[in-house]
């Protein structure tokens, strides 16, 4: 069962301020701890910055932290999103494909705000970064969170969940797609770091077909069968996929921390699964 407390279990699937959550990596471990999590994992959308300071943490506060990182891709006309897990956060040739992947993203916000302006709405980078509110650190990421952040704080939209609605999300006047890494391109890369890859949130793609493609091609270790926006229908799913395909069961709460007093996806350790799947993760 996803949603046990106890002392043996893990949120594999957190962000921070290193990505588009809302807290720097100390404050994730603390919370981990405070939740009597034996271990989190810190899995920023194409970056590892955050990692080295949640490790820190993690020996402050007693607590496993798994290196990890959540690599954004596409197929099949959609945005899939690959995990990585125990990779290593100093090899050169990964961080080299991470920050190409950064710059890419770089080139669709710029090309996200031209499109906003264009539909009348006054919002620019530095209108994103002031809401921010803090300066921009090297290898942060900027998403389409912060996006929609400015865009509530200018009064163009009530909160988060409506600017993607109206703007933001895929098919909406906003969006912006660009040329992304397959995710079995990703899956390899994680490899060659010597990571295990593992595909996130498979529910909210929509296609299950192109869900077994996926597996299928890229040959995960794993697939995030627990996660906040999947209900027990899906976790029916996908534990049966799992099992089809041997693939490690993960979860996670995809914990972005608040916006507008609003936690997105789940609220840290909503989510977890037993230690046993990390040494699972790693045998494999």
């Amino acid at each position: 069962m996803s949603m046990e407390h106890g002392t043996n279990r893990c949120d594999l699937h957190t962000h921070t301020l290193a990505s588009d959550g809302m807290q720097s990596p100390t404050e994730n471990v603390r919370l981990a701890s405070a939740r009597g999590l034996a271990a989190v994992a810190i899995t920023d959308h194409d970056t590892v910055s955050g990692v080295e300071e949640a490790i820190r943490a993690g020996e402050q506060y007693g607590i496993q932290v798994v290196p990890g990182v959540e690599i954004s891709t596409r197929a099949g006309g959609k945005d899939i999103h690959v995990l990585g897990y125990f990779v290593d956060i100093h090899n050169t040739k990964f961080l080299e494909r991470l920050e190409s992947l950064r710059r890419t993203r770089e080139e669709r916000n710029t090309r996200i705000l031209e499109k906003l302006q264009e539909l009348g709405l006054s919002v620019t980078m530095d209108d994103v970064i002031r809401v921010m509110n803090r300066p921009l650190d090297k290898d942060e990421t900027i998403g389409r969170p912060h996006i929609a952040d400015a865009l509530v704080h200018k009064g163009y939209v009530k909160n988060m969940r409506e600017a993607f609605d109206r703007y933001l999300a895929e098919g909406k006047p906003g969006f912006v797609s660009v040329p992304r890494v397959s995710p079995a391109e990703a899956m390899e890369w994680i490899r060659e770091a010597g990571g295990k890859p593992v595909l996130a949130h498979p529910g909210l793609y929509g296609d299950d077909e192109l869900v077994q493609e996926i597996i299928e091609q890229g040959k995960p270790e794993g697939i995030e069968v627990y996660h906040s926006d999947h209900g027990l229908e899906e976790e029916a799913r996908y534990r049966a996929m799992a099992e089809k395909y041997s693939l490690v069961m993960t979860g996670g709460s995809d914990f972005h921390g608040e916006r507008q007093g609003v936690v997105f996806h789940g609220d840290l350790g909503s989510v977890t699964v037993a230690a046993e799947v990390l040494e699972e993760l790693n045998g494999k």
